[in-house]
């Protein structure tokens, strides 16, 4: 049997990707900024405290958060 995956994650991801895409399509914020944002927060995933048992899923998280500016998810590209 599979498991579930952290659907609240996976929500939370998706409206955090709308938004990023909504600043950009408005022009609040450039691409530069958004992929800024990004990158702040898979380091800030990478440079946690250690000893907290999370230390596989803050690798994960910034292992994904990269994923997703190399793959351009949160910036419109024309």
């Amino acid at each position: 049997m599979s498991e579930l995956p952290d659907i609240p994650g996976l929500a939370a991801l998706a409206v955090c990707e709308s938004l990023l895409l909504a600043l950009n399509d408005r022009k609040v914020m450039p691409e530069s900024a958004i992929v800024g944002v990004l990158r702040d927060a898979a380091r800030a995933q990478e440079d946690a405290a250690p000893g907290d048992g999370m230390e596989e899923s803050r690798l994960a998280a910034a292992g994904l958060l990269h994923k997703i500016i190399d793959g351009h998810n949160s910036v419109r590209r024309p």
